[in-house]
């Protein structure tokens, strides 16, 4: 009697190389895609950081979003009508990153079900914060949008985690993010570190209580 098919694992196949995969090591400050390349591949993050970038036809590159561990980048690829990347992504720690063909990603989600329910899931809590991100920047304060950003970079509200230190990362960065000046930044940064949400010992770190500055109206 042959033996019984092992069951599909979501998790084993986002940390293994296989056939159309295969697992990328980027230094700090690598591209791992730039504007404008082909878009043929979706990344998964397995450890580090990354930032995604866009370029304007002036050449201002803003700061649109920062992703960790257990993010997707360049999932747009999966439509038909976006053959070419809309943005760079660049590690801003060392990162190990799977890479996974397009068309091994489309295969994947056709037959196993529950990687396909994984990376809906994943899509949907990516519009959730995108849109979130959108009310942010129209209703809500720098300061405010200051402190949701470190809330997002610290991963707090994630579920199973607790990590609560960022990795070092420029005002300027923060400022693209938030909206805002590097010296607004620098000034709110300053506050927030007297008032005790905040403080650097081998990294910044974020103190839960500073979900009171977004929750408070």
């Amino acid at each position: 009697m042959s033996p019984k098919p092992r069951a599909f694992d979501p998790k084993i196949f986002l940390a293994q190389a296989g056939l159309g995969r295969s697992i990328l090591q980027y230094p700090k400050n690598k591209v791992i895609f730039a504007q404008g390349e082909p878009s043929d591949a979706v990344f998964y993050i397995q450890e580090g950081r990354a930032k995604l970038t866009v370029l304007s036809t002036r050449g201002k590159e803003a700061t649109i979003a920062l992703l960790a561990a257990e993010d997707f980048i360049g999932e747009s690829c999966m439509t038909s009508d976006q053959p070419l990347r809309m943005a760079s992504a660049t590690a801003i720690t060392d990162c190990s990153v799977l890479r996974i063909e397009k068309e091994a990603m489309l295969k994947v989600l056709h037959v196993e079900h529950s990687f396909s329910d994984l990376f809906v899931a994943y899509l949907i809590s990516r519009n959730n914060q995108i849109q979130a991100d959108l009310v942010d920047q129209l209703f809500n304060s720098a300061e405010k949008r200051l402190a949701r950003t470190l809330l997002l970079l610290a991963r707090f509200g994630k579920e199973g985690r607790s990590e609560n230190v960022i990795p070092q990362i420029s005002q300027e960065t923060l400022a693209e993010m938030v909206g805002t000046t590097r010296a607004r930044v620098n000034f709110f940064m300053n506050r927030i570190r007297k008032l005790g949400f905040i403080h650097y010992n081998g990294g910044l770190q974020i103190h839960s209580s500073l979900l009171d500055v977004v929750l408070h109206e």
